[in-house]
């Protein structure tokens, strides 16, 4: 593999490498890093690189692993900042999407490591299931075993919520 080749396969998938790096790292130093570190690797392998089938599933993969060593490695986890905001919402609505987002952020962030990364890589990456089972090293069926828990974990918190919040309503 050539230069052009490994910027034409590798390096374009540089954004949704980082966006994989940064829900799993929480920062957006260290996916710049991660990002950095893994081209730097493939690069250094390039030749054997010919072989791989899917590039995008294989580099996501590889991401996803190095992400891995590094959680591993460091245990400190940084938050990532709120997500932007929709200009024609009125202030009442747009701290209503924060406290929202915020709150479901916080949900998946408790979820297990593997359904977590699961449902970021389907919901926010829009990832088929038969790729993200590649990364993830499990099967199809699995993938869409873990999704639907972690779904269902995300659904059922949050009605538990309304529930005390409509509570607190009818209290008052």
């Amino acid at each position: 593999m050539d230069s052009s080749q490994f910027n034409n396969q590798i390096l374009i998938l540089s954004d949704k490498l980082y966006r994989l790096a940064k829900s799993m790292l929480r920062s957006a130093d260290a996916a710049q890093d991660a990002v950095q570190d893994l081209s730097m690797k493939l690069w250094e392998k390039r030749s054997k690189l010919d072989d791989v089938e899917n590039m995008s599933a294989f580099t996501m993969r590889a991401m996803r692993n190095l992400c891995l060593d590094t959680i591993r490695q460091t245990r400190e986890v940084e938050e990532l900042p709120p997500e932007k905001e929709y200009v024609e919402l009125n202030p009442y609505q747009q701290t209503e999407q924060k406290d929202l987002a915020a709150r479901i952020k916080n949900m998946i962030d408790q979820l297990p490591e593997l359904q977590r990364t699961i449902i970021r890589m389907r919901d926010v990456e829009g990832m088929e299931l038969a790729e993200i089972a590649y990364i993830t090293d499990i099967t199809e069926n699995a993938v869409g075993v873990n999704l639907s828990r972690a779904r269902q974990k995300i659904r059922e918190k949050i009605l538990k919520e309304q529930k005390r919040v409509e509570e607190t309503v009818w209290i008052k």
